[in-house]
């Protein structure tokens, strides 16, 4: 997941995983408290990926090297304020 591809397509995947949960609780097939564990989770991990695009981003338009960006852990892309 180094390129900016890689990143978009690990989103794809978690928001694809989002759209399953959501059809496995309608179903019956998970309890409403696992759903809401694994989105918390996917939520943090979605977060994350952003940031890191959002990073490589500012970085190639300041001049630098989009591999400077580095992941963030969950605990600080979640504190940021909208």
């Amino acid at each position: 997941m180094t390129t900016d591809q890689g990143i978009h397509e690990h989103i794809n995947s978690l928001v694809a995983e989002e759209k399953a949960l959501r059809e496995q609780l309608t179903n019956h097939e998970i309890s409403r408290d696992e759903e809401r564990a694994r989105l918390r989770t996917l939520e943090v991990e979605l977060d994350q990926a952003w940031d890191l695009l959002r990073q490589r981003k500012a970085l190639r338009e300041t001049g630098g090297s989009e591999d400077d960006a580095a992941e963030r852990s969950g605990d600080v892309v979640e504190k940021y304020l909208n």
